[in-house]
């Protein structure tokens, strides 16, 4: 299968911040257990009695020190093993990161995860100069894959309606270039998306069983042409003319943005994560919406408020718009926001659980700059918060929470809230 990079322009190098190092629990299969353990490191004195490994609900992970750092993050901030032994010496977690391939039918598509600053700040080299790291990484996981297993359908677009993979990245690239629209405040490029999936979610793609009629190919660009044009006119222009979302829409996403914001390993790990008691009276919190921000994350501070998330965070600057279009141009053009990389989502579901990352970034910025931090870095640090758990927080997975989210796009409060969080 061959390797695609996107054409997004994304760039990213490792810049040694060590931040990887410190935030993720790392699991690592036997094979790499044995490989660590015969590399010798019982022979200097700081990692006398220090285990390797830790065993959490009968997996193995990678051993932090009490710093929160990893027992091979060295002072200088770079991985031992990778220094020592170079870099495939490592557990494939962290060989990978922050790359992500996407299986989709008969290529990968080739992504990043913004969780880290390297990526969220777009620095080093374009992704398209590292397809032979990607590659690499490819050949893996095609020889250990079970055979057939990446020969899958592509998602549905919901229910029993589907197209195939070539569709499918016809109806990304169209939902791209809306993103990618200039013209447009990103918060209505989204209003104008989310607009143009309501009318989709009417469609009969099969052609009722006629496959003359079936909506495919050329039929589903000029389906997406017209759609996209109507969503200029039916769009309103300011976000100050789209009513405010509904209590109910408010409260289900301020605890989808708990979850959103969260941070449960690591040394930006959250105190209010700390123990079952303090998850509960957190998710209380969020729930009411009122007083003090609970302190999901480390970057959060003891003085942020719900009140601060419901003010205005104003005009966003050059940077912070071209962040936001990066980032969500990279999911939708990879195909992380549907299908097996997030949960099982049919393709519809998919998008609109991708609009929903928008609100919780911005709301988390407000509250961040509430706190005192400059706008456009607010922006950045909400963008990595959110993107840490994007696809990748089992809770998102969980019945409850899906639900969640088909309750919001159901009552319409999606829409409305894009526009108010993004004034």
């Amino acid at each position: 299968m061959q390797v695609r990079a996107l054409p997004v322009l994304q760039n990213w190098d490792c810049h040694s911040c060590g931040d990887c190092c410190r935030s993720y629990a790392v699991p690592v299969t036997a094979e790499e257990r044995r490989r660590i353990e015969a590399q010798g490191w019982e022979r200097l004195p700081e990692f006398q009695g220090v285990p390797y490994f830790v065993k959490r609900n009968g997996e193995f992970y990678l051993n932090h020190r009490a710093d929160g750092g990893c027992v091979f993050l060295g002072a200088d901030k770079l991985c031992r093993i990778h220094g020592q032994f170079g870099s495939a010496a490592k557990p494939l977690a962290c060989r990978i990161y922050p790359f992500l391939l996407v299986p989709a039918g008969d290529h990968w598509n080739f992504g990043l995860r913004l969780a880290c600053p390297s990526a969220a700040e777009n620095k080093g080299r374009p992704l398209s100069a590292q397809a032979g790291d990607a590659r690499q990484y490819a050949d893996f996981f095609e020889s250990t894959a079970v055979k057939g297993s990446l020969d899958g359908s592509p998602p549905p677009l919901y229910g029993n309606q589907s197209v195939g993979w070539g569709d499918v990245g016809r109806i990304a690239t169209a939902f791209s270039k809306l993103l990618a629209n200039g013209a447009d405040p990103f918060e209505r490029r989204w209003r104008k998306l989310l607009f143009v999936v309501s009318m989709l979610r009417k469609a009969k793609f099969d052609g009722g069983g006629d496959p003359k009629k079936a909506v495919v190919g050329g039929r589903l660009s000029e389906l997406l042409h017209v759609l996209g044009t109507a969503a200029e006119e039916e769009e309103p222009a300011e976000p100050g003319e789209v009513a405010r979302p509904g209590w109910v829409g408010r409260t289900v996403f301020r605890q989808l943005v708990a979850l959103f914001a969260r941070k449960d390993h690591g040394a930006e790990k959250g105190e209010a994560q700390r123990g079952p008691v303090r998850r509960f009276a957190s998710a209380v919190r969020f729930a009411t919406g009122r007083g003090r921000v609970p302190k999901v994350h480390a970057v959060l501070t003891d003085g942020a408020t719900f009140a601060a998330g419901e003010r205005p965070l104003g005009a966003l600057g050059a940077d912070a718009v071209a962040l936001l279009t990066r980032w969500h141009r990279l999911k939708v053009e990879s195909l992380q926001f549907c299908g097996a990389p997030n949960f099982g989502l049919s393709v519809w579901d998919g998008i609109e659980s991708l609009a929903l990352t928008f609100p919780a970034a911005m709301w988390l910025a407000r509250v961040l700059v509430a706190g005192g931090t400059e706008p456009g870095a607010a922006v950045t640090q909400a963008v990595r918060m959110v993107d840490d758990n994007f696809g990748f927080n089992p809770l998102f997975g969980s019945a409850r929470q899906k639900f969640a989210l088909r309750l919001i796009a159901a009552r319409g409060d999606l829409p409305k809230l894009v526009a108010w969080y993004g004034r």
